[in-house]
């Protein structure tokens, strides 16, 4: 089993990288809207319930000022699906309102929906019923004083649907903890569909750095340990308890999970599913990712070599990762590499082989065009390291002047971005994160 991934990034948006000495004269503005939302009917005839949409506005270019953002909302694809409940920043007409939002902020910048639309289904409508509300957005801003959103790019279909809803209540990250102790997570699941759930299953993933959870008969418990995903705990659950609607759920004693002596950024991630293969109406609020920081350090480190030979001669150099603990680290979410190895090449040499995992580069870090020859090489490790991982990256190098003393920088750096990426803030010891390769 692997480690589930789940979007850590809300409604696909991402973040973008820049050199801090060439910002880039553009902004584009963006509507983040769900890109579906099922509304379960009223149970025994009774009152539907209603469902929030998030939906908010955000801008690419931190160098800009965006405000006066303008979202238009237009409701009219739910006659007879859906009636939606207007927001005070909102200024309804008929089917379609225009909501207020001054101030836009760059994603990845404390980005919160401003407009919170709230819907039901419609009386009379069935289970099946389908409509569709499309947005559209302006906003005062930019490299040219005015942005718009791209046109019929943004829109959320709406179904009306009958069957069970389960949902996790929010679970906290945890910061602070400490290798050895024990943690309680809180797990509650309540459904809030509009039919029973008839039984339904629990699945847990828990990282490298956690142990030990709690054991329940309704079980089962395997581990996974391979070279190609990071080591961790798979947990699969069954219990035959019917919810209703309106019930919850809590598991038979605390769930609670160990931190290990190597624990540093670990993760636990949780997901019910009804039973029966029925399917749940809104399955966005079936998954939890629980973020558990551990007061922990890992001391990386690199080592160069020092090799010789005459003109024309080829010889070989390792360059030597090593990870000397306590924790063990790792990308869970991104699975960007937990390291680079950075080989600036010595003068009077051309490098002529390397691993598959070594990325020829311009000096400044750009694109290399042939996999040999390049002035600097970027030599990724795996999305994550145990706490006593050593990796060794064998170049080959051809000595085409001598030049006695001839040395290259040997570093590593972490394996995201190649502009104003942070050091390494678990590591204690950053000293030991350079070295040289010495030819001749």
């Amino acid at each position: 089993m692997t480690l589930a991934v789940a979007g850590l990034l809300v409604g696909g948006l991402s973040v973008p990288a820049f050199a801090d000495d060439d910002p880039p004269q553009t902004d584009q503005l963006w509507i983040n809207s769900p890109y579906e939302q099922t509304l379960p009917l009223g149970t025994g005839g009774g009152q539907p319930q209603t469902r929030v949409l998030d939906v908010g506005l955000y801008h690419d270019n931190q160098n800009f000022t965006v405000t006066d953002g303008r979202l238009t909302v237009d409701a009219s694809g739910l006659t007879g699906v859906a009636d939606v409940t207007w927001p005070d920043n909102c200024a309804p007409t008929g089917a379609t309102a225009v909501c207020d939002i001054p101030t836009v902020p760059v994603i990845g910048r404390d980005y919160q929906p401003q407009v919170l639309l709230t819907v039901r289904a419609a009386d009379g409508a069935g289970a099946g019923t389908q409509g569709t509300i499309t947005y559209g957005a302006t906003a005062t801003g930019g490299p040219d004083g005015a942005l718009t959103a791209p046109q019929e790019s943004f829109s959320t279909t709406v179904t009306v649907g009958s069957g069970p809803d389960l949902a996790l209540d929010p679970v906290a990250d945890v910061e602070g903890a400490q290798p050895g102790a024990e943690l309680t997570i809180p797990f509650r699941v309540t459904n809030h569909g509009n039919e029973n759930a008839n039984g339904f299953s629990v699945t847990l993933y828990t990282s490298y750095g956690l142990t030990d959870p709690t054991p329940y008969d309704a079980c089962d418990y395997t581990t996974s340990d391979s070279d190609e995903y990071a080591p961790s705990g798979h947990v699969n659950c069954a219990f035959d308890q019917v919810l209703a609607p309106g019930e919850s759920f809590e598991l038979p004693e605390p769930l609670t999970v160990r931190l290990a002596a190597h624990a540093l950024n670990e993760r636990l991630d949780i997901d019910v599913e009804p039973g029966g293969g029925t399917q749940d109406l809104d399955s966005a609020n079936n998954y939890a990712i629980v973020q558990i920081g551990a007061e922990n350090t890992a001391d990386f480190s690199v080592t160069g070599d020092a090799v010789s030979g005459a003109a024309g001669e080829t010889v070989t150099a390792d360059l030597t990762f090593e990870n000397h603990g306590p924790a063990w680290f790792g990308n869970l979410g991104s699975g960007d590499p937990a390291a680079k190895v950075r080989l600036i090449v010595p003068e009077g040499t051309t490098v002529t082989g390397v691993p598959s995992d070594c990325s020829p580069r311009t000096l400044a870090g750009s694109y290399y065009p042939s996999r040999t020859g390049a002035p600097r090489y970027d030599c990724a490790l795996p999305y994550w390291v145990r706490e006593d991982t050593r990796h060794t990256f064998t170049l080959s190098l051809r000595v085409t002047t001598v030049v006695p003393g001839a040395t290259g920088a040997v570093s590593i750096h972490p394996g995201y971005g190649e502009f104003g990426a942070p050091p390494f803030g678990f590591d204690p010891d950053l000293t030991n994160n350079t070295a040289v390769l010495t030819v001749n």
